[in-house]
């Protein structure tokens, strides 16, 4: 280069921008929101749609913000981040779609084994009226006897129980099966309450439920205003102390080989019972005899037939319905 003449700087040939995602978390986030959505309906949307509807709703909500939230990531950054504040805002939504994505799939029920049964057609003699947040089981003619609102256990088909009660219906009770909201019936223990409300040509009732469902028929049954005259726990225990509820005829029926409501479980609730509280252990019983919906996991291993264990389990509800 001779002195005197300009010098010349190569600027570097601009980079081509192409549209990335503006956050992998969201992209994530998306696909898991749309994935868990899509792999319950595909697994067990015959189970879904019989349930209560707030389940499929949440669904439905889950699959439209995880493709909301995969449009969003896709769109090529327009604005550089502005600091590290308002990148951790931004991921809030993502971390909330995930949070419900796993709350979903853990509430993926377990179906019923026999879920025909439960659709409008008759068991053992039964009208069973499929409703969308009850499933009615009415004997032939006019109920006679008492009438029984069942609380199902945490996330089962309500259906799983329409034949073990099916036989305490078609003694002249009318059976009412509740379909929990998200399969968790802690969440509404006063649902009894319109059942109740409905039928006023029934004179006394009990309330009854398995496992988590006996928990919130426990809750029902203690709170004001309450008609229940009667409580029925199946493999559960209540979360307050009923010990001096003396009106309450409560009846306690578990399996001796239950591993997620043990012996031990069932024993401490004796303190939180009225005294003249009625205990049935079914030996070899275990959790997933008390419904017809498959083995459940942590349970123990059952020591008879699972048609032996619900015909003691009948029996003892029987007689508790008087």
């Amino acid at each position: 280069m001779r002195a005197g003449e300009p010098t010349t700087t190569a600027t570097p040939r601009a980079r081509r921008r192409f549209p990335v995602p503006r956050r992998l978390g969201a992209v994530v986030a998306g696909l898991a929101g749309v994935g868990v959505a899509a792999w319950v309906a595909v697994t067990r949307w015959t189970t879904v749609a019989a349930g209560n509807p707030a389940y499929t709703w949440l669904l439905v909500a889950l699959a439209v913000a995880g493709v909301v939230m995969l449009a969003w990531s896709t769109r090529a950054r327009r604005r550089r981040d502005r600091g590290g504040w308002n990148r951790a805002v931004r991921a809030v939504p993502a971390i909330l779609l995930v949070l419900a994505a796993l709350a979903a799939g853990w509430l993926r029920p377990f179906p019923a084994t026999t879920p025909d049964d439960a659709a409008g057609a008759d068991v053992v003699d039964l009208t069973v009226t499929d409703l969308s947040t009850t499933i009615e089981l009415r004997p032939p003619g006019q109920a006679s006897g008492s009438g029984f609102v069942f609380y199902p256990g945490a996330r089962v088909d309500p259906r799983a129980y329409v034949q073990i009660l099916g036989p305490i219906a078609a003694a002249g009770h009318l059976v009412v099966i509740l379909k929990s909201p998200l399969g968790l019936a802690l969440l509404q223990s006063s649902q009894a309450a319109a059942v109740v409300a409905a039928h006023p040509e029934v004179g006394r009732w009990v309330v009854g439920g398995h496992s988590m469902g006996g928990v919130a028929a426990a809750d029902y049954a203690a709170a004001p205003g309450s008609r229940a005259a009667g409580l029925v726990l199946w493999a559960s225990y209540p979360s307050g102390d009923l010990s001096a509820r003396t009106d309450l005829a409560v009846t306690s029926v578990s399996g001796t080989a239950d591993g997620l409501t043990t012996p031990a479980d069932v024993e401490d609730s004796r303190a939180s019972l009225p005294p003249s509280t009625r205990f049935v252990a079914v030996p070899g019983a275990v959790h997933a005899d008390f419904g017809d919906y498959g083995p459940q996991p942590d349970d123990g291993a059952p020591g008879i037939p699972h048609t032996d264990v619900q015909e003691q389990i009948r029996a003892a509800t029987l007689a508790a319905l008087g």
